[in-house]
């Protein structure tokens, strides 16, 4: 049975799948809440800029990975029109329902589907755009998933990965107070679940930083591989092509 890391613990790859999907259970009703309160809002400037550099037009077909409450299907719907597609996934059923209920209230409905990242049940060369934001730290086997975006993406389609990644050396210090004190402290507080977000605050320091994760996309046949730093480095942007 192999390993994987649960934040800085050392579990086997079958627990991961079952413990990331009883934080994110947990958190799920009050996850926008925190998310507004945990980057001071910028976390909509980023997913705006993600969206942005996708460069996703009138009429394309886009698969919003994990895509939790809804908030880059939300941007994309605004791109694709009434011609378009964007379909909202997650393999958390708590998350997705927030999601799909959440455009559901504005008025929108768009496809969603409960699916693992890994597994994708979408065919061959079929969207123009695959995105996953904050969600890959949190997959068990991140080559797969990649591999799977660049299975149901169209030749000339991209894969956008927005994820938090390596802060500049002079942010580490406090970085590392707000991640590992007020962080969980927040997450009691607001969230009732401490433990969930010093999960979220390890996940963080476990996944690939920036160069490495521009490897693992090349290495899953994406092409013209490059990455945006914001905020310092507390995230990025990657991008590659299907050509």
């Amino acid at each position: 049975m192999a390993n994987t890391h649960f934040g800085f613990e050392t579990v086997a790859e079958e627990e991961k799948a079952k413990r990331v999907a009883g934080v994110f259970t947990s958190v799920a009703s009050k996850y926008d809440i925190m998310n507004d309160l945990m980057s001071a809002g910028l976390h909509r400037l980023w997913k705006r800029f993600a969206v942005s550099v996708s460069g996703v037009r009138t009429g394309q077909r886009v698969l919003d990975v994990a895509g939790g409450s809804g908030d880059l299907s939300r941007l994309f719907l605004k791109k694709v029109g009434s011609s378009g597609q964007v379909v909202l996934t997650d393999i958390n059923n708590a998350m997705l329902t927030v999601g799909r209920d959440r455009l559901l209230d504005e008025g929108t409905a768009t496809p969603a589907a409960q699916c693992d990242a890994e597994h994708l049940p979408f065919p061959d060369n079929y969207f123009d755009c695959v995105s996953i934001a904050f969600g890959l730290r949190n997959v068990t086997h991140k080559d797969a998933a990649l591999r799977e975006m660049h299975r149901v993406l169209k030749p000339g389609g991209r894969v956008i990965v927005l994820e938090f990644s390596k802060v500049a050396k002079p942010l580490e210090k406090a970085y590392d107070l707000y991640s590992f004190k007020l962080l969980p402290k927040m997450g009691e507080i607001i969230a009732s679940d401490a433990d969930s977000y010093r999960y979220l605050a390890e996940s963080i320091r476990m996944h690939p930083g920036q160069e490495e994760l521009k490897q693992m996309m090349i290495d899953a046949g994406l092409e013209r591989v490059e990455y945006f730093n914001m905020t310092g480095g507390v995230v990025a942007v990657h991008r590659g092509y299907k050509l």
